[in-house]
């Protein structure tokens, strides 16, 4: 539980580089690729500040995961990244305007109690002295039934 903070910081950064990306394509309004060349349209769509800008932030949020990945099990901290679906939900609500309905809502709250549970299931493994050491698979390994501890 000690690395939660990298795990949200992961979790908002991902909604954050959302938000931003939705920004950059309301911004340049319809795309369309007709009578253009699709590769110069592509690197304007690239290019443009907040699309350039979400682009960065989920670099930033990728590269805090990896750092997440090598401390805590993958079925720990993957499932938190359901987070980013609420925090997107939310802020899209505020920002943009977005539908926020009772379907949703339920929604979110389901992946909230998901959380909570896989939060909870990482306290237990603390509690037995997980020592965070993970199955591995070596280069050599690969396409044999052997896995290294």
């Amino acid at each position: 539980m000690k690395y939660i903070v990298f795990i949200l910081f992961t979790v908002m950064t991902n909604a954050a580089a959302q938000l931003m990306l939705k920004q950059g394509m309301m911004s340049m309004g319809p795309v369309s690729f007709e009578g253009a060349n699709p590769l110069v349209r592509l690197l304007q769509i690239v290019f443009s500040p907040w699309v350039f800008l979400g682009l960065c932030t989920f670099v930033i949020s990728m590269a805090s995961h990896l750092y997440v990945l090598s401390k805590v099990e993958l079925s720990f901290a993957y499932p938190f990244l359901s987070l980013a679906y609420v925090a997107v939900a939310i802020f899209a609500y505020l920002v943009f305007r977005e539908d926020l309905n009772g379907w949703r809502i339920a929604g979110i709250a389901c992946i909230c109690v998901g959380t909570v549970l896989i939060a909870q299931s990482g306290r237990e493994m603390a509690g037995r002295g997980h020592n965070g050491q993970t199955a591995s698979i070596t280069p050599d390994k690969i396409g044999t039934s052997e896995i290294v501890r």
